[in-house]
């Protein structure tokens, strides 16, 4: 199980978010086949992770681990130029081939497949790379709103997959943040328990490390017979965005006024 992870106060901009991770096995699986990380990158990007191995098929927890994995550093090594949903998503892209080769090698892990819900927070601004039915929620004003599309058909069968095609389609966003906005990442074993009012309930208005703990919670007791996997997200102070470009801006990149000569 890994337990909750909570940031402290960290240099330059990340002060502004806090983050706390809870995975749990639950009380009928006897393993984890969930997975999640975060990692802080270039000193200035906020990273979280959360994947659910695809029950059914061998080694899902190997899956799932290398998805959450392979995409953390797999961003860090991208070109720092990019812009950061391109970065997220080639990153989440490169966990799906590292997971499809290492099962095409080893016939024990033949199939092995993973949902991946990846979330990049720099300068105020939200970047997203989805597959798969875990979820991404902003909390807002006392509202839970999903912002990602479950790839599945009824209640079990996935659509979408990392891992199980060489290239997987991947569904990116991004939209600004506000302080105080909540973001929640997690596996289909607590959405499935729970309303999207107990999650806006249980995570607007806690500190992430408590919320991770009262979402988890609360699936338990409404009966869960999956793993349970929950990242939280708060913006706690004012974010920082990059300066809109001006007409006057644009019309001197036009014409390359102030181009060193």
């Amino acid at each position: 199980m890994i337990e909750p992870e909570a940031t402290g106060p960290a240099p330059e901009r990340q002060s502004d978010v806090r983050v706390a991770l809870l995975s749990d096995k639950g009380p009928v699986r006897t393993a984890n086949e969930d997975c999640c990380g975060h990692r802080i990158a270039d000193s200035a990007t906020t990273l979280v992770v959360v994947a659910d191995g695809v029950s059914g098929y061998l080694a899902a927890d190997v899956a799932s681990q290398m998805a959450v994995e392979v995409t953390l550093e797999a961003y860090e090594r991208q070109d720092a130029s990019m812009r950061v949903e391109a970065r997220l998503a080639r990153a989440a892209q490169e966990a799906n081939i590292a997971i499809y080769d290492r099962a095409m090698v080893v016939p024990e892990l033949r199939g092995m497949a993973t949902t991946l819900t990846a979330v990049a927070i720099s300068d105020g601004q939200l970047a997203a790379a989805h597959v798969g039915d875990s979820r991404l929620y902003l909390v807002r004003d006392g509202r839970a709103l999903q912002l990602t599309k479950d790839h599945r058909s009824g209640k079990v069968m996935l659509t979408r997959s990392v891992g199980r095609e060489l290239i997987v389609a991947i569904d990116k966003l991004t939209r600004p943040l506000d302080p105080d906005d909540v973001l929640v990442l997690c596996t289909d074993g607590l959405h499935n328990m729970i309303s999207d009012g107990d999650i806006a309930r249980l995570a607007g208005g806690a500190e992430p490390e408590a919320a991770c703990r009262a979402l988890v919670d609360a699936g338990l007791a409404a009966g869960a017979d999956d793993n349970l996997t929950v990242a939280v997200v708060r913006v706690v102070g004012g974010v920082a965005r990059p300066r809109a470009a001006t007409l006057g801006d644009k019309l001197r990149r036009l014409v390359g006024v102030g181009r060193a000569r």
